[in-house]
């Protein structure tokens, strides 16, 4: 008898164990949520951006992102259901944004993705939703360059990745000494100390290091067209739902009104002019 009351506390006890676990367990959360409501919620999203791009993807010394790019990756993540704080934004230089895409370490690049065949190759785009045009930036008081052959002899630089600085090489200039380096931040500290004579990418990316502070008087753009880039956003090839998702949103941030603010917040004070907003034609 003395046995089996025993046994039966013991029974007891491990009921009651069993049950506190199970009640336990409905205070887990999933990564990405933030309490015992989250669980409805997504789990983050991984935008790759650009953190040196004054005007376009900038991240600032407070920890804050900034600029046109970092606009148009926050609505679209916004129309695929994540808000703001879900949003983890990741540095994706020129190089590397291919791989970033291919590896699943990001979900989209917004990141002055020019779309290109070459590129189309190894991942997909939504898009296009911004039209650049490749130009140069030179130093304020040098009247010697006016145009692309002008950059003949001349030391010119652009970052590793970037579609500009070959399309000068292999088209415009063929006699540029090229100096490609990781980021457009050191190609104007080069520009400021004369150890370049140009600077080349798209002319939004220009215009934003010319509008700075810290810049302004320092350099001009020539004003050139020398090509056209539309910037696109990148995804994992093959994903065409998300590709269509991506694209309603950008149609839908055209449509209200939202991109055309986005384009006078960012480049608005420098006085850039930024072209109308061109026809999503990706995936079509």
């Amino acid at each position: 008898m003395k046995l089996s009351k025993v046994g039966a506390a013991a029974a007891v006890a491990v009921a009651l164990a069993l049950t506190a676990t199970a009640c336990g367990s409905g205070d887990s959360t999933k990564p990405g949520d933030t309490g015992s409501s989250a669980g409805a919620k997504k789990d983050k999203i991984v935008i790759g951006i650009k953190f040196d791009q004054p005007g376009v993807g900038l991240k600032t010394p407070d920890g804050k992102f900034t600029g046109f790019d970092v606009d148009v990756a926050t609505y679209v993540a916004k129309e695929l259901g994540y808000e703001p704080d879900q949003i983890e934004f990741k540095q994706a230089v020129s190089a590397e944004r291919e791989n970033l895409i291919s590896n699943g370490d990001v979900k989209l690049v917004v990141a002055s993705y020019s779309i290109n065949d070459k590129r189309k190759e190894k991942v997909d785009f939504a898009g296009p939703y911004f039209l650049a045009h490749q130009d140069l930036l030179v130093r304020a008081d040098d009247t010697s360059i006016t145009k692309a052959e002008d950059l003949n002899k001349k030391k010119l630089c652009s970052v590793t990745g970037s579609t500009s600085a070959q399309n000068v090489k292999t088209k415009l200039a063929p006699e540029a000494d090229l100096l490609e380096l990781g980021g457009y931040s050191e190609c104007l500290t080069g520009l400021e100390n004369k150890k370049v004579d140009a600077l080349t990418t798209d002319n939004s990316i220009l215009a934003g290091y010319a509008a700075q502070d810290k810049n302004k008087g320092k350099f001009k753009l020539v004003g050139l067209s020398l090509s056209n880039e539309n910037y696109g956003i990148g995804l994992k090839k093959g994903d065409k739902e998300l590709q269509t998702k991506v694209n309603a949103a950008i149609k839908k941030m055209e449509a209200d009104g939202a991109w055309a603010k986005a384009i006078e917040k960012n480049f608005g004070p420098s006085g850039y002019k930024a072209e109308p907003a061109p026809a999503v034609t990706e995936g079509s």
